[in-house]
């Protein structure tokens, strides 16, 4: 099998695991093809999720952009993963965060079962990690450095381009919210 067919057959059977998974779409990512953007990363100094400088997977911790951009572009394939869902109007606060809940359990049951084939990848979601209550940033070691997962956004990378670039709608309707990660691999 040449390098082409088989990287379509790993995009191919990681759709089908991300789908196994709950994701609601997922498709093959280029991430030769993905743009980095100052700017992106420059909003997260706003502190709006309230991470930037207290958790290990959000900058700056995270590395600086030219480090994010070597490790993204230093990957030959991989996939990008949705969670949509609808909410019961614009401001159903309660729904987008069900929804996003919803997003962080099929990130660890995905990455979990990926892993065990792909060890030498990296997820990227949406928002900081989760993973421990209390992030040790930046007074000891990360807990769990295998399984942290940064922001797309942390990365610099503008979502909704990302997906689009890739085939897949980033807008799914009026009263849904969608939640963006990729999985990629060398």
């Amino acid at each position: 099998m040449d390098q082409q067919a088989a990287t379509e057959n790993s995009c191919a059977k990681l759709t089908e695991l991300a789908l196994k998974c709950g994701f609601t779409n997922a498709c093959a990512v280029d991430p030769s093809k993905i743009s980095i953007y100052r700017e992106v990363r420059d909003a997260c100094t706003e502190d709006k999720c309230n991470s930037y400088g207290k958790n290990w997977a959000c900058p700056p911790a995270c590395g600086t952009l030219d480090d994010c951009a070597d490790r993204i572009h230093g990957y030959k394939s991989g996939i990008i993963m949705q969670t949509t869902g609808v909410l019961s109007d614009e401001f159903d606060w309660n729904g987008m965060c069900k929804i996003g809940s919803e997003h962080s359990e099929h990130i660890t049951s995905f990455s979990r079962a990926a892993r065990l084939d792909y060890p030498y990848s990296m997820i990227l979601g949406a928002g900081a990690c989760h993973i421990c209550e209390t992030c040790t940033y930046p007074f000891m070691p990360c807990r769990f450095p295998q399984k942290m997962t940064c922001s797309m956004e942390s990365y610099g990378m503008l979502v909704s381009e990302v997906c689009t670039g890739s085939g897949i709608p980033y807008h799914y309707g009026k009263g849904t919210i969608t939640y963006v990660a990729c999985f990629l691999i060398v």
